[in-house]
């Protein structure tokens, strides 16, 4: 009897933490200061970036405001890596996020595992897994500092962050 109870307990512990995440996802994250998703169709250029082990390549993007970019995300690393487009206060807010996903396994160093009702669906963002290719098509309307940074634990303090400069 006390192992159901103790289920029960776990179960709701996990539902109401997944709850938590995709409502902070959903309502919390306002985008207008950093832009907003494109369509390919319109995009004016395509960027390949390469996804290395702790970098970028490019190391740094330029875009004109109003712009929109398909940015093409190639993982060369060994690890599961992040193309997260936002402010560094986004991206700091973001770490927090991620290394909770770290402690309840949804993200190991080579996967991500979306549990019950959380994708890490993100306009700005995307989880390459190694040897994966991703897209995010972006316009660049806001007028923020941005970077595009990886919030895998360990990796954005590790260096892997780009400038975005947004010129007129």
């Amino acid at each position: 009897m006390r192992i159901c109870a103790s289920f029960r307990v776990a179960a709701f512990a996990v539902v109401a933490m997944t709850s938590a995440w995709t409502a902070s996802a959903a309502e919390g994250l306002d985008l207008s200061s950093v832009g907003q998703p494109g369509n390919a169709a319109d995009a004016e250029r395509t960027i390949e970036v390469v996804l290395g082990d702790n970098f970028y390549e490019p190391a740094s993007v330029q875009v004109s405001r109003g712009e929109t970019i398909r940015f093409v995300i190639v993982n060369q690393g060994e690890f599961l890596h992040e193309f997260n487009i936002a402010t560094p206060q986004m991206h700091f807010d973001h770490q927090a996020e991620m290394m909770t996903m770290v402690e309840h396994g949804m993200l190991t160093a080579t996967d991500f595992e979306p549990m019950a009702g959380h994708t890490h669906d993100y306009a700005n963002s995307v989880l390459v897994r190694p040897g994966e290719t991703a897209e995010i098509v972006w316009q660049f309307t806001g007028d923020a500092e941005l970077e595009f940074a990886c919030n895998v634990p360990g990796h954005y303090e590790a260096g892997m962050a780009g400038p975005i400069e947004i010129v007129e």
